[in-house]
């Protein structure tokens, strides 16, 4: 019979559930159009066109995140979840870090910085609420 701390954890599940739709859904927006993520991150200018190796960029980067996000939102609570949700956080780790460093404008780099360490940090909470 699962602990009562068991069952709390996993109604909880919802949160990083919710976490990995929210990841999806803006993965297959950057994927359909990278100017959501080139402008503000100032890897494009306004007006100018987007070069297509950036665009391809953009756009492995939303696999990846739409892979984590749907992980995230469908993995059986427990062990799997918790996995998943480690590896977005691993991933928003990597793009804090890279964003923060190597961005072409100290504004975005700030902004992009930011937005990473506060869903890294939404994330590692939804980690918390993943199940035993």
């Amino acid at each position: 019979m699962p602990s009562s701390r068991s069952r709390r954890s996993r109604d909880l599940t919802w949160f990083p559930r919710l976490l990995g739709v929210a990841t999806a859904g803006y993965s297959v927006a950057i994927i359909a159009r990278p100017e959501l993520f080139t402008k503000p991150t100032a890897l494009q200018a306004d007006g100018a066109p987007l070069p297509t190796a950036t665009a391809i960029g953009v756009r492995a980067l939303g696999g990846r995140d739409l892979a984590c996000g749907l992980a995230m939102a469908l993995a059986p609570a427990g062990k799997a979840l918790r996995t998943a949700v480690a590896v977005r956080v691993g991933s928003d780790v990597v793009d804090l870090v890279l964003l923060g460093t190597s961005l072409p404008e100290p504004t975005a780099r700030a902004k992009a910085a930011g937005v990473a360490g506060a869903w890294g940090t939404l994330c590692a909470l939804g980690y918390l609420a993943a199940g035993d």
